[in-house]
């Protein structure tokens, strides 16, 4: 079983990475803007919520992404690990998932930090606000949602890096690169990939 969180800002590849580490280590990705958006999209109650915190660049406050993730984990496919992506977000966020983790006598067994320089995650996202037409990705709104991660998230590298389970990862690179590099740091860690 292996239980991963994958952090860093936006723009800096936690989701492509996080599609790969999935398929490597046999886990599923559980990414809360994926939810996120899919609630949007399909207009749910949770959707029409989300929607002006997400289009703003603002996060989506904790109590309902804490009980969203929670629903999630408990699910029968996270049983075996999992790698969350872009949550927590918040020392408070950090509080329910160490307190979701403890009543099930689990822990995370690392956090993989990917650390992009600024500007480079804001041409990422400029690019895929194009390819995508995604609203949460015009360049007011990016620089917003970094100012926020500089705020409210990246505090969290120092409670984690105070657990010893944080892997500091350079982000820029192709996706092979920066795959490898993960790998290669979480097998130093004593996390091998599993053989299948």
């Amino acid at each position: 079983m292996t239980r991963l969180l994958l952090i860093g800002p936006p723009g800096a590849g936690k989701g492509t990475q996080a599609v790969r580490l999935s398929e490597a280590y046999g886990i599923p990705a559980i990414s809360t803007g994926d939810i996120f958006r899919s609630n949007v999209r399909n207009q749910t109650e949770l959707g029409t919520l989300a929607k002006g915190y997400i289009d703003a660049g603002d996060n989506v406050p904790d109590e309902l992404t804490n009980a969203l993730v929670r629903d999630r984990l408990a699910e029968d496919d996270a049983q075996h690990g999992f790698l969350l992506d872009g949550y927590p977000r918040t020392t408070d966020q950090v509080r329910a998932l160490d307190a979701f983790l403890a009543s099930h006598d689990t822990a995370l067994d690392a956090v993989v930090e990917l650390v992009a320089d600024p500007e480079e995650t804001v041409a990422r996202l400029r690019k895929r606000a194009s390819e995508q037409g995604r609203s949460d990705d015009n360049d007011d709104v990016v620089r917003h949602r970094l100012e926020v991660y500089a705020r409210e998230t990246a505090p969290l590298i120092d409670v984690y890096e105070g657990r010893s389970g944080l892997v500091k990862i350079d982000g820029l690179g192709t996706v092979d690169e920066v795959t490898d590099r993960i790998i290669s740091a979480l097998t130093g860690h004593g996390i091998a990939v599993p053989v299948r």
